[in-house]
């Protein structure tokens, strides 16, 4: 079973991630039999309170994660991405992802952390608006920020804080996990409320 890679902190954004895990997770629809693996990952091995108020104990430390086990990385917001440095280490995790060729999916205050890391100046990239990265130290990427739902650029998939649907279908593009019809049936279906997609993704 292919390994996708969750980061976990202190108030991250546990909604954020939702769609994405549920169907990565589920195998249905999926081309190939089978789900993935999620794996949650954290700084300790000390049970972490989200956001909502979840605790979960993580699957493995942040020093043990190796790029060359994983599928993807995905690092959901926090407001500890705003309030200074503690989770730089996840972002620093992601260049090693990059570098390596393995994707990363990052919203919402994720997308801070990664803009300080300097891994958004040269890839296509979104976030909650341009001005929310501009006010991030060392951020050089504007002129390749992108005013969409969500944005795949190359090996790293972004999106702001309203768009967890769009930031699983990118997610589930990106690993090639639908066929293309499915893929936008389920989106309009999550994201409009379409009824006509329900048949699609039943016959499928």
């Amino acid at each position: 079973m292919k390994t996708v890679h969750v980061g976990i902190y202190r108030t991250m954004a546990d909604w954020e991630t939702g769609h994405a895990i549920a169907h990565l997770r589920s195998g249905r629809f999926h081309r190939e039999p089978g789900g993935y693996e999620i794996v949650t990952v954290a700084l300790t091995a000390a049970p972490i309170v989200t956001m909502g108020g979840l605790r979960v104990t993580p699957d493995l430390t942040l020093d043990r994660l190796d790029p060359a086990g994983s599928a993807l990385l995905i690092l959901a917001g926090a407001d500890l991405w705003d309030q200074g440095d503690e989770l730089a280490p996840f972002a620093r995790k992601a260049r090693r992802f990059l570098d390596a060729g393995v994707p990363v999916a990052a919203i919402c205050g994720a997308t801070a952390g990664l803009a300080r890391e300097g891994l958004l100046d040269d890839r296509d990239h979104t976030s909650a608006v341009v001005h929310y990265l501009a006010a991030q130290d060392g951020y050089a990427g504007a002129g390749r920020y992108l005013d969409e739902d969500a944005v795949t650029g190359g090996d790293l998939i972004t999106a702001g804080p309203t768009e967890p649907v769009a930031f699983a279908r990118e997610i589930l593009r990106r690993l090639d996990v639908f066929r293309p019809d499915v893929l936008d049936a389920w989106f309009r279906l999550h994201a409009r409320s379409d009824a006509s997609a329900y048949e699609v993704l039943m016959s499928a």
